[in-house]
């Protein structure tokens, strides 16, 4: 009964006096100057809603039905040019002249003008030039909602359905992410590529989106809620070996290296199963620079003691009375540092331990006799 009670109090005594070397190991310190080059950023772990997506590239194009040519029914030359490349205009605005060959003096003319309002996309013809029948003049493109094509792998196609929401960005402007809802899905696989199409109708208001770009899409295929989540710039390390930096609630400008265990991820988020508890400020935008930072510029008893107003010795650890009294505070590593290093949990360790080895002898002992 006693051995059941010695082992757990001798385990958490040896967990307790490596604490404070594990805390120095881990913590990097900078002060403000470094933490404004490094452009430090936190965010706080908390519960959320995990959005499960699934991620394909693709290019943005004219939504069907919302382009038109303009071309003349009758041969002739260009009299007169007013349309331009990227010019706004109206359903039935002037865009052209086309003098006919039909004989005259001066020679009949045409007015042409545009079949639908929006934005002049090309111009393939100038002033002076020769036209016919089947040549096409100008083209206008309506942009105020474009179509987002994305190319699903075939093997994902069974996560798609008309309704999905997804995220869609374009390397023109990678801070701006755009909104749609899954419109229609491709009625024929590319064998080519072994993708499908998934098309989505994405407001475009501003005329950012042009057809043609290039874009990403993170299909929003379920949810799972109350999942602690923080974003992927915040895990460094190997597959083997992920960990993130937390704010130390004590320091100022401190951050602990602690190891984490993840889990499932998206475009922007990644699960995090154990490792985290919620309010924890983990550091986003300079956590790959802290990495290599070392122990940073600051060492743990400067900042302890900036925190405490008392001094401590170098390993972050609390100056004992004997080292107070000899004078020796903070000259931690040397003989009255390790001296100072007896600590009452020291002691509580080695008398225990002692303890627990007389108690094995008595046991022991009462055994031989009890087999006598």
């Amino acid at each position: 009964m006693h051995l059941r009670i010695l082992i757990p109090c001798l385990c958490l005594a040896s967990l307790l006096s490596a604490a404070d070397p594990g805390r120095q190991q881990n913590t990097v310190i900078l002060d403000e100057t470094s933490v404004k080059n490094l452009d430090i950023q936190t965010v706080e772990a908390e519960e959320t809603l995990f959005e499960e997506t699934v991620f394909a590239l693709g290019r943005i194009e004219v939504l069907p039905g919302r382009n038109a040519i303009v071309s003349s029914r009758v041969p002739g030359r260009a009299y007169s040019v007013l349309a331009l490349p990227d010019q706004e205009v109206d359903v039935d605005e002037e865009l052209m002249w086309v003098e006919s060959r039909q004989p005259g003096d001066p020679p009949p003319t045409i007015k042409l003008t545009a079949p639908m309002s929006g934005l002049i996309a090309k111009v393939d013809i100038a002033v002076g030039q020769p036209i016919s029948p089947d040549q096409s003049l100008i083209e206008i493109v309506d942009l105020s909602i474009v179509e987002a094509s994305a190319r699903v792998p075939e093997h994902l196609a069974s996560k798609l359905k008309k309704g999905l929401k997804a995220h869609i960005r374009v390397p023109g402007f990678p801070d701006k992410v755009f909104e749609a809802e899954l419109a229609h899905i491709g009625a024929y696989a590319d064998g080519e590529s072994g993708t499908i199409e998934a098309a989505f109708h994405v407001p475009n208001p501003d005329k950012l989106l042009r057809p043609a770009m290039r874009a990403e899409f993170n299909i929003v295929a379920g949810s799972i809620e109350n999942v602690m989540a923080i974003p992927r710039a915040a895990v460094q390390g190997d597959v083997a070996s992920r960990f993130v930096y937390i704010k130390d609630y004590d320091l100022k400008h401190a951050f602990v290296k602690t190891p984490v265990v993840l889990g499932a991820e998206n475009h922007e988020f990644v699960q995090v199963k154990s490792g985290l508890n919620a309010g924890d400020e983990v550091v986003t935008r300079g956590a790959y620079s802290l990495a290599f930072a070392g122990k940073g510029s600051v060492s743990l008893k400067e900042a302890l003691d900036a925190a405490h107003g008392h001094p401590h010795n170098e390993d972050g650890s609390e100056i004992s009375k004997e080292q107070a009294a000899s004078g020796k505070a903070g000259d931690h590593g040397h003989e009255h540092g390790h001296g100072g290093s007896w600590s009452m949990l020291t002691m509580f360790f080695a008398a225990s331990t002692g303890f627990l080895l007389v108690l094995l002898i008595i046991t022991t002992l009462n055994h031989r006799k009890a087999v006598a």
